[in-house]
């Protein structure tokens, strides 16, 4: 794993690369460098930060010059081994044992075809010195990122946002779209970015610049395609497929460990791969139990120290009780865009903790839900189908009692009252609406009355934008349609993002074996109705583990991977929200009005309604927001 950066065509491309190589270093501290190449015709500079983890070597270092070919490269190729074989075969002579000069040899072999035979999670940068070209290329499903801004006839790109505000911040503007998507999600989908200008590359895209300035963007692989390809043909063994996943994502020349919450996909990830490399150990986290309380949290760690046990797992216990204060500063300008989402916090100390013991390479068990239908939405979208057809005056009356009812006592949470109200939310609505406002903040008419009335358009085009990809596939189960626009956006723009962000801002690579092309395809040939029967989720993959783990833990109700987020809210960070959001810069800027914050945040305060969420997602954009002005981003 490792940090990219670079120019093309840039006047002062070499001074621009430095910078925004430096930015990222936290991305790989074990070496970096940055290479150049100017003639008449073409300027080229190309850093890297690596983060040691196949071929250990300096000789695997980077930038990677082989003849023509220079190649700056973030991720790992698990298939290496055999597509340097087939390579040699043709008569390849190899120098390093690395994955990277597998793929720089690929693509002088195949071109961009290349990229369809790659098994794992990349980002790359790859100049020809022959032609004066640019590639850029990213994986499949978007688990590796890289953002790029054309700058008069050419660009610059780089692993993180930040890396370009840093070169040139003064030139740049805060996208209002962008901020506005990141209040409905939580974060900000993948179509939009909130530097204005600044785009991502699309998950399984590749791009071609030329000399002359022009930009050539080209997909390789849609998930929606294979989708609608898989549910079309028979369902493959799940069982051996994910074992395969599992083995090859243990590709490595330095040890790995995992992350083991106790739930249904962490274990199957730890005990897959402990069964394939015997020596794994695992990391979970624990909560002060006033927080628990509060927050109305189950005790994950039970079932993480009984799986650990079971099967001879040697486990580290890491209690989540920082300085929330210190800490979300830090956390914001790691995530690289507003991210509203606490789990962040989660990852980010577990691979502290994991770094601190000399662990590069963890496993997450990320993504299986997604694909598996394992999200209480889904579920809970499918139950509003049925609740839709009961007599009106029954709905009436439980929306009485509902609307009535306080979501915390005192200390306490109540679980059961913050689900009825958020399910109350959606249940009555049609299927696509119902689905993004499951798990969005507001609905479209709440937010615009947060924000400037000027900014009413920007809803109405963040919500146009879930709807047209909710509905852009061919598959004829809502089960399936909800794991494709979840595997879209949810999977790359939220999960994805702040497992990359947050696990490298300690310096380790998180790796997601049920994030693969080839899972992906076996998921999509299950029929909804095996992923999701009555109140059992994930159906499908959990008769799969019975193979592998007891029913206890296969069984077991879910538990999200979360934070003690309402006790933050309420206690840790009372005066910040105070002091910082309630008379920040975005309600003096006029795009948040502030007697609407104020009504949002007395209502989280005295217990009638949820809101610890959306206060922590404003709270992340207004630091998020101060830390672009702070780098010359106008507004």
């Amino acid at each position: 794993m490792c940090g990219i950066a670079g120019c093309y065509q840039q006047p002062d491309g070499h001074k621009l690369a430095d910078v925004m190589t430096e930015r990222i270093a936290h991305r790989g501290p074990d070496a970096g460098g940055v290479w150049t190449h100017e003639d008449d015709r073409v300027s080229v500079h190309l850093g890297h930060r690596r983060l040691s983890i196949i071929d250990l070597s300096a000789a695997a270092d980077q930038p990677m010059v082989k003849d023509n070919l220079v190649m700056v490269y973030n991720g790992e190729l698990y298939n290496y081994r055999e597509l340097r074989q087939e390579l040699a075969g043709r008569g390849v002579r190899f120098t390093t044992n690395s994955d990277t000069e597998v793929v720089v040899e690929a693509w002088r072999h195949w071109g961009p075809q290349a990229l369809r035979k790659f098994r794992g999670m990349f980002a790359f940068a790859l100049a020809d010195t022959k032609t004066g070209e640019l590639f850029l290329a990213r994986d499949p499903l978007g688990i590796k990122p890289l953002f790029y801004l054309q700058r008069g006839h050419g660009a610059l790109f780089a692993s993180e946002l930040k890396a370009l505000t840093a070169a040139v911040g003064p030139e740049l503007r805060i996208e209002p779209g962008a901020l506005v998507a990141s209040m409905l999600y939580y974060w900000v989908p993948e179509q939009f970015c909130a530097i204005e200008g600044v785009r991502k590359l699309p998950a399984g895209s590749w791009a071609r610049l030329s000399p002359d300035g022009h930009l050539q963007v080209e997909q390789y692989w849609n998930v929606a395609d294979v989708a609608r390809d898989a549910a079309a043909g028979p369902a493959p063994d799940l069982r051996r497929v994910i074992e395969e996943s599992v083995a090859a994502h243990l590709v490595a020349d330095v040890p790995v460990s995992s992350f083991l919450s106790g739930g249904l996909d962490s274990s199957i990830i730890t005990v897959l791969a402990h069964r394939a490399a015997q020596e794994i150990d695992a990391y979970t986290i624990t909560f002060r139990p006033e927080d628990q309380r509060l927050e109305a949290m189950p005790d994950d760690a039970i079932y993480a120290r009984k799986v650990a046990a079971q099967f001879g797992v040697k486990l580290h216990e890491i209690e989540i009780s920082p300085d929330i204060v210190d800490l979300l500063p830090r956390m914001v300008d790691a995530l690289d865009e507003p991210i509203g989402d606490p789990a962040a916090i989660n990852t980010l100390l577990m691979c502290q903790a994991a770094r601190d013991r000399g662990v590069k390479v963890i496993l997450s068990g990320m993504g299986a839900d997604e694909l598996f239908g394992g999200y209480r939405k889904q579920m809970a979208c499918l139950m509003a189908s049925r609740y839709g057809r009961l007599p009106g005056p029954a709905r009436a009356a439980a929306r009485f009692a509902v609307d009535r009812a306080p979501v915390s006592v005192g200390d306490r949470g109540l679980r059961y009252a913050r689900w009825a109200k958020r399910f109350l939310s959606f249940a009555e609505l049609p299927e696509e609406p119902r689905f993004r406002r499951s798990y969005t903040l507001y609905d479209p008419d709440d937010l615009a009355g947060l924000l400037n009335p000027d900014l009413r358009g920007q809803v109405d085009r963040v919500v146009d934008g879930h709807r047209a990809i909710y509905t852009d596939n061919d598959l004829d189960d809502e089960v399936n349609r909800m794991c494709l626009a979840d595997s879209r956006l949810f999977l790359p723009g939220l999960n994805l993002a702040y497992s990359d962000r947050s696990s490298m801002a300690a310096s380790v690579e998180v790796r997601v074996p049920f994030v693969d092309p080839v899972v992906a395809q076996a998921a999509f040939a299950i029929p909804g109705r095996d992923k999701i029967r009555g109140r059992q989720g994930k159906l499908a993959l959990k008769r799969a583990a019975e193979a592998w783990l007891p029913k206890e833990i296969i069984y077991r109700p879910k538990a999200s991977f979360s934070a003690p987020l309402r006790a933050w809210v309420r206690n840790d960070l009372r005066e910040v929200i105070n002091d910082v959001l309630v008379h920040g810069e975005l309600t003096g800027a006029g795009m948040i009005r502030p007697a609407a914050l104020n009504r949002l945040i007395e209502a989280e305060r005295a217990g009638r309604e949820d809101n610890a969420k959306q206060i922590w997602q404003l709270l992340s954009m207004e630091l998020w927001y101060r830390n672009a002005r702070s780098m010359g981003v106008a507004a």
